[in-house]
């Protein structure tokens, strides 16, 4: 089949690559030419500039020029098109709603070249992109306006976590396609057929307002569970005496009814999607008459937990930030991305510097350059107390305390390098709990504070 992608982020670049691996004529458009230049090259550290997802590079050099193509001009390709997929960015408004000015200026632009096609066999714009509830009919109000000849609209969510996103194209959880009309359904069925009738993989045909609540829904319960144990589980661990966290999250979820997942305890979540798709659903509740108190409590809980131990920092092991040098390992939202959006880091660094932090020494593996852009000088000076280094050892390196925010492997057991490099009295604040022999630390001087634990002075200072 020939399927244009439009938009080559990080959802559509896995897309229109992990589609090619089938056989498929993929066509992958953007109007950046930067970006198209920098895919249509093969080098694997260009690619990686704007999408880092580990395997990914491999798919596009052994699948660029046969089944996958690059492109800057949608034009020249729109003839023959069996499905068109729209990946392309839905950033949040300050009310929480979506801002949808990027999808509908481009869907306005295809309608037109479709209009104008003179192949007009069927053809099915399925949406990608996270969007309220509802836009598919709007979708297909657009097409109507511009007189496209034979033409489907579809909703396709997608359900990537970064890191893992090409392994989970491969072998998705689930495939869930929303569609009005059987002959859409069957040209759908054609593009996932190695998913349609899986042993393991559910295959999941609805209305396309059902598909675009469930990429909601899936999110912000997600995005739940997490806050439930930041803002349960790790109060409890905080304040009670020898509760436990690690033994707290085994005796629960060892009932088959309550999900592993998102029993872990951190700092805040971060990425693309989560704060603004649970923002989006309040907004869409709201507006709609509804109430939506609970998922207002998740995202407030997230947020919160993104600053609160530079609080706990100050207010019970007494700590002073002011010209101070802190350590900062991690920026990312989580490990094996480079993606730092809604990243607690960001919190973190702001919290950091209206405390009037001297430097923050900042490392991470792969975001230092994403790190650069967030925090330009040329946008707010205080920047400038930013620095960037290679490794967590020189980042430690003449550093007063230090903040993990990331959940590097690397950072996993990092005692004897802090050791190494910085001496007692010196604080950890753990938005991780990274470090599973921290009572060794504590025995040595160190102090240490954690997220679902209390504060734990060094016993050389207490």
């Amino acid at each position: 089949m020939k399927i244009i992608v439009v938009g080559t982020g990080f959802v559509g670049l896995t897309h229109a690559a992990t589609t090619a691996e089938y056989g498929h004529e993929v066509y992958a458009y953007d109007i950046d030419q930067k970006r198209i230049e920098a895919y249509q090259s093969g080098d694997h550290e260009r690619i990686n500039h704007y999408v880092n997802e580990p395997g990914l590079p491999q798919i596009i050099e052994e699948t660029m020029n046969r089944y996958l193509f690059f492109t800057t001009d949608i034009e020249s390709i729109i003839e023959g098109t069996d499905a068109i997929f729209l990946c392309l960015p839905t950033p949040p408004r300050i009310d929480g709603s979506s801002d949808l000015s990027f999808y509908f200026n481009a869907l306005n632009h295809i309608a037109s070249l479709l209009a104008k096609r003179t192949d007009q066999r069927r053809v099915v714009l399925i949406n990608k992109s996270t969007v309220p509830i509802g836009t598919g009919r709007k979708l297909e109000a657009i097409l109507k306006q511009h007189h496209v000849p034979n033409a489907g609209i579809a909703s396709n969510p997608e359900f990537l976590p970064e890191g893992d996103a090409v392994e989970k194209s491969r072998k998705p959880d689930r495939v869930v396609i929303g569609a009005d009309t059987p002959e859409d359904f069957s040209i759908v069925r054609r593009i996932y057929s190695q998913f349609v009738n899986h042993v393991r993989i559910r295959y999941i045909e609805t209305t396309p307002e059902t598909a675009e609540a469930i990429k909601y829904v899936a999110n912000t319960l997600l995005l739940t569970y997490i806050s439930f144990w930041n803002g349960v589980g790790a109060r409890l661990g905080e304040t009670f005496e020898n509760v436990r966290m690690e033994d707290l999250k085994r005796g629960v979820t060892a009932d088959g009814r309550i999900s592993t997942w998102g029993s872990y305890v951190s700092n805040g979540a971060g990425g693309s999607c989560f704060g603004k798709d649970i923002q989006s659903l309040i907004y869409q509740l709201k507006t709609a008459g509804q109430q939506a108190d609970l998922l207002q409590s998740v995202y407030h809980i997230n947020e919160y937990q993104k600053t609160y131990l530079v609080d706990r920092a100050v207010n019970e092991a007494g700590a002073k930030f002011n010209h101070k040098t802190v350590a900062l390992l991690g920026l990312s939202f989580k490990q094996r991305t480079n993606d730092m959006r809604d990243s607690s880091s960001l919190k973190v660094v702001e919290a950091l510097l209206a405390r009037g932090v001297q430097e923050i020494r900042a490392y991470d593996p792969l975001a230092l350059a994403e790190a650069r852009k967030f925090f330009n000088p040329e946008n707010n000076h205080l920047f400038e107390k930013i620095t960037y280094h290679d490794s967590a050892r020189e980042a430690l390196a003449g550093s007063d305390m230090l903040f993990i925010s990331t959940d590097w492997e690397e950072f996993r057991g990092l005692s004897r390098t802090i050791e190494q490099c910085v001496q007692a009295p010196y604080l950890i604040m753990d938005g991780r709990r990274m470090i599973p022999d921290y009572n060794e630390l504590v025995a040595r001087g160190y102090s240490y504070l954690a997220v679902g634990s209390p504060y734990l002075a060094g016993q050389a200072n207490s």
